[in-house]
């Protein structure tokens, strides 16, 4: 990998010419060059470029601090907004729930987050209104959003119709017509953590019956 560019992500840290592991877990790669250490834990550990659900905490002249399950607080800025000026800056109150992408996060520093995509578009980011949300570990946030579609999401959109966002930070919320359906929802994805596959569809089958 001499002539090769990578992207580390969470679990690996450069030292020198060496890449060490630091925590347990599993080696996953995603194309083209991005290396990660998966693990299933409670406590959130920000890597750059990472999608995650923060709840705002306080404001200040020029940031927003958020709480996004990390050890310390993370911070918005006031601009960091598609087409974010001093004339519209815009107004949270505490407790509010952001969609956000990680865009700075550097080891004893407060991690730095943004409402837009890398290219400056708000893109899907932003708050999410009305739903619930709910806390599952790291690793369930990422198996519910691998590629293919995750077992339990592919069973329960071909029944139900509903809205989801999903935080590697352990953050899930899910938003539907109806309260039932919400709950069906995320009583499935919490469900299924320990499931194979399989297991994930026939769970998912038995709670829709509860509801038909």
């Amino acid at each position: 990998m001499t002539n090769q560019t990578i992207m580390l992500g969470g679990g690996l840290r450069q030292d020198c010419d060496a890449i060490s592991v630091m925590k347990a877990g599993t080696l996953r790669f995603s194309k083209p060059n991005k290396y990660w250490v998966e693990s299933s834990q409670k406590r959130y550990t920000p890597c750059v470029e990472d999608t995650v659900l923060g709840i705002v905490v306080d404001s200040k002249a020029d940031n927003f601090l958020i709480d996004i399950k990390g050890p310390v607080l993370a911070f918005l800025p006031v601009l960091a907004f598609e087409g974010g000026t001093r004339r519209n800056i815009p107004k949270f109150e505490v407790g509010t729930l952001l969609y956000l992408r990680v865009v700075k996060a550097n080891f004893g520093m407060n991690p730095e987050l943004s409402c837009t995509d890398a290219s400056g578009k708000a893109a899907e980011f932003g708050p999410l209104k009305d739903g619930y949300m709910f806390e599952t570990s790291t690793g369930l946030s990422r198996k519910l959003l691998s590629s293919p579609t995750c077992p339990v999401l592919e069973a329960l959109g071909k029944k139900l119709s509903f809205e989801i966002a999903v935080g590697l930070n352990g953050r899930v919320w899910v938003n539907a017509a109806t309260p039932d359906t919400i709950v069906v929802v995320a009583n499935a994805i919490m469900n299924s953590e320990s499931l194979s596959g399989a297991q994930q569809i026939i769970m998912v089958e038995h709670l829709l019956k509860n509801i038909q």
